[in-house]
């Protein structure tokens, strides 16, 4: 086992130039005044990770003198934790918080000083191994579900901390930095105050990619205060001065709460730490009242296609595994409960109800332009119809392991065939051809508003391809055309795209890893829907609603709903010709 004294080594940030820094002007309220309650720092130690496995570290709480443990306290979570209690250190942060607390200017709050893991060695001559960058630089909700999972249930066992998000707050600095900003981004619902110093958003673990991100995903309702300056990092791996501009110019394009300091310090405390006191006030003002996305101020597609104060709303839930939603003429929601061999209907008034047992695992629905509800049987390897009155069965093709499909206007069927990366298609009265098999991988289909063209998702990759349709139902000109965005940092690097919804302008929304991404016609991403926290990403999408105005999503072992300011097109519908999109 390592000395514990290497728990207790404050990490060193990546070097930079020497430069000659400071001093800078020091605020009221990092000095010591008399007469000021001063806090109690407890110290811990915490070996126990399941989310970090073999780690060990130190942390310290930080109680203010205020604390009354009939009300929930505030918090505030610092990386790099035993650093920025050193009152002779440039950040003060104890010092600050007795002050910034007594005079009212921020609320009563617990500080959570936590230092990275460190996984001891076995023995005196081997090197331990430092979970740093690994934890902090990672664009992953790992560390927020550490942070969560673990470290605030051991917090509270003597302490009561609020639950609600906008009671808590995270700062760090250099890879502390982007540590702090990637929890609260992941978990909105658990932190929405970040102070971010010399933020490293750079190309170390993908964090050169966070600034574009925020530019695409619906906006969080988070407060970031950024400081950095001139003089930070330009090595191997990217600029900091440069990267955190664009963080900051991203946030502000997007309408977040976003406040900034630059200087033309290098990668040091020094200037953030002068700082800690007013990105605090800053942070804190009007505490108890709500923090929300502002839309008003958004430059994104998310102003223009999402509706502010719309968001998921709960269908159903409590199923096997959903798949395949399509609405009818009527408005009625169906989708398919693979493992547990049904088909559910939801009619227009709200009622849920079973429509079909047995289905011999059918996944992909579809509504074709005869009213029939379509279907892959999986378990038999049949494609088949149902008549939604009668329920009277038609099989149109054989020997086929369907996963999805969408019927044309034409009543042409196409079909997606994972297991042999191939997209199959029937045209009524004819034996099923194939249509094409130029595919890495095959999920979702559908077909663009005109109909000329046929969209294949690859969950395998990181494209959904875009196939020409033939006169005679073929298609031809295959090409990996819509570019979709990546998980960053996960275990499953993949898209895991799966179904597909189309709006009447030519919007393609994908069921993805990363939640729907929205693709314009020329195969770029605009935008991305985030699903509700703690919900399985979405397996399959449609339109639906009066207006055509709803999007619908299969999560899981569960169904949602979703008003926006697009609407959908239905395949079973005339084709139309989309406007010409911006090239």
């Amino acid at each position: 086992m390592i000395k514990k004294s290497w728990l207790l080594v404050f990490p060193l940030m990546l070097c930079s130039l020497i430069y000659a820094e400071g001093p800078y002007p020091i605020d009221e309220a990092a000095v010591v005044h008399e007469g000021v309650p001063k806090g109690i720092i407890t110290k811990y130690h915490f070996s126990n990770s399941k989310i970090f496995p073999g780690t060990e570290r130190y942390y310290w709480i930080y109680v203010p003198a205020q604390y009354d443990a009939a009300k929930p306290a505030s918090l505030m979570v610092f990386q790099d934790g035993e650093g920025y209690m050193n009152p002779n250190g440039p950040d003060k942060a104890t010092v600050v918080f007795d002050n910034l607390i007594h005079q009212k200017e921020m609320p009563v709050t617990i500080g959570l000083f936590i230092n990275p893991g460190v996984v001891p060695a076995l023995q005196e001559n081997a090197q331990p191994r430092f979970n740093r960058s690994y934890e902090y630089d990672a664009f992953s909700g790992d560390y927020a579900r550490f942070l969560i999972d673990e470290i605030l249930p051991e917090v509270s066992k003597n302490y009561q901390i609020s639950a609600n998000p906008d009671d808590r707050g995270l700062c760090g600095a250099s890879s502390g930095g982007i540590a702090a900003f990637t929890a609260a981004w992941h978990r909105p619902d658990a932190f929405r105050r970040v102070y971010s110093m010399i933020g490293t958003y750079v190309g170390l673990r993908d964090g050169e990619q966070i600034s574009t991100l925020i530019r695409k995903t619906e906006p969080k309702p988070l407060r970031i205060f950024l400081q950095d300056g001139s003089n930070d990092n330009n090595i191997y791996c990217g600029d900091w001065w440069m990267a955190n501009q664009m963080m900051e110019r991203s946030l502000v394009f997007s309408g977040y709460q976003v406040a900034h300091e630059w200087g033309e310090g290098p990668h040091s405390h020094q200037h953030g730490g002068s700082l800690l006191a007013k990105a605090m006030r800053w942070l804190w003002q009007d505490a108890g009242k709500p923090l929300n996305a502002i839309y008003d101020k958004c430059s994104s597609k998310a102003k223009d296609m999402l509706i502010a104060g719309e968001n998921w709303q709960l269908v159903g839930e409590g199923y096997g595994f959903t798949e395949g939603p399509v609405c009818a003429k009527d408005q009625s929601l169906y989708f398919s409960d693979i493992p547990k061999n049904q088909i559910w209907k939801r009619s227009a008034d709200g009622k849920l109800e079973v429509f079909l047992n047995d289905t011999k695992a059918t996944n992909g629905l579809a509504i074709g332009p005869d009213g029939r509800l379509y279907g892959c049987r999986a378990g038999s390897k049949q494609i088949v119809s149902w008549d939604l009155t009668t329920k009277q069965v038609i099989v149109h093709a054989t020997g086929i392991e369907g996963n999805d499909l969408i019927v044309a206007h034409d009543t042409t069927i196409y079909v997606t065939e994972p297991k042999k990366h191939a997209v199959w298609y029937i045209k009524p009265g004819q034996p099923q051809k194939l249509g094409s098999d130029q595919f890495h991988g095959v999920n979702g289909i559908t077909l663009t508003p005109d109909q000329s063209r046929v969209e294949v998702a690859d969950p395998s990759g990181r494209f959904v391809y875009s196939c020409t349709r033939q006169l005679d139902g073929g298609l031809t000109f295959v090409q990996p055309y819509h570019h979709l965005h990546l998980p960053l940092a996960e275990e499953d690097p993949r898209s895991s795209a799966d179904g597909m919804a189309v709006a009447r302008d030519g919007w393609l929304f994908v069921a993805t890893a990363l939640g729907v991404q929205v693709s314009d016609q020329p195969g770029r991403v605009n935008l991305i829907l985030t699903m509700p926290q703690g919900v399985r990403y979405p397996s399959n999408l449609c339109f639906g609603g009066a207006d055509g105005k709803t999007l619908y999503a299969t999560c899981g072992d569960k169904v949602y709903q979703r008003k926006i300011n697009l609407a959908g097109v239905f395949a079973w519908e005339s084709p139309i010709k989309p406007p010409k999109p911006g090239l």
